[in-house]
């Protein structure tokens, strides 16, 4: 049979049987508050598992957890281009939907691609509002904020930063409160932190690896920052949400 017949008889099957796709107004308005960084709808949209629900969606897959997976792609596919619309550096943006794509490949139900979805929405969302933010930034700080996010495994002090701006390490800290509301020391830590939840939910280094790869000085002072930020320890953090999701 060829493809034509095929889809001639595919789309008689559906007109008798009145099956029509939803109006794409919901997906681009979900796709638009992620782009302008609208956190509240984002994670409404979570809350309410929307992703799961793919009436009117088209069948992708008569497999349903193989539907659902070639849903997610399409959705980080339309999240990459409305982000880089939305000024996202284009290479951050493919990045980022390849690495939730490499990790969506490894799920086995349609929870875990569910909740994947939820996690790669919100990230997505939380960059474009650090993107709207740097459109008010000083040079300097944008500066400091690129720096970091290129060297988050080295160790970093204020500095280095001063030194790689050219400015002196008060007037930068001073620029660098003004501007984000909080302290240079605490930003990196914070960044830092940041990067060892995703490392302990996605990878298997070990807590010592992730404390080295991160430059802290001791283990213990990992744990001990992790926990100021988070409120539990790597290997609770880990147990939590890594066991839970892989």
């Amino acid at each position: 049979m060829s493809f034509t017949k095929e889809w001639t008889d595919s789309e008689l099957q559906n007109s008798e049987l009145e099956i029509l796709h939803r109006s794409p107004d919901v997906e681009y308005s979900f796709y638009h508050a992620v782009k302008m960084g609208d956190m509240d709808t984002v994670v409404k949209n979570c809350e309410e598992d929307a992703f799961l629900y793919l009436e009117g969606t088209g069948t992708l897959s008569h497999d349903p957890l193989t539907n659902m997976k070639y849903h997610f792609i399409v959705t980080a596919a339309m999240l990459t281009r409305y982000c880089i619309e939305g000024d996202m550096e284009p290479e951050l943006a493919y990045r980022l939907s390849d690495f939730y794509i490499l990790k969506m490949d490894a799920s086995t139900t349609i929870r875990q691609v569910a909740d994947l979805h939820h996690s790669m929405a919100k990230d997505f969302t939380g960059k474009m509002v650090l993107q709207k933010k740097s459109s008010i930034l000083s040079k300097p700080v944008m500066q400091c904020v690129d720096y970091i996010y290129g060297h988050i495994k080295d160790r970093i002090t204020i500095q280095s930063l001063a030194d790689y701006t050219g400015l002196s390490t008060n007037y930068l800290s001073r620029v660098f409160k003004q501007n984000l509301g909080i302290s240079v020391s605490d930003y990196i830590r914070e960044k830092k932190v940041e990067k060892a939840t995703h490392l302990l939910r996605y990878s298997n280094q070990s807590v010592v690896e992730i404390a080295n790869y991160l430059s802290y000085s001791s283990q213990s002072h990992f744990i001990q920052t992790f926990e100021a930020f988070t409120g539990q320890t790597p290997k609770k953090y880990r147990d939590k949400y890594y066991k839970s999701m892989w």
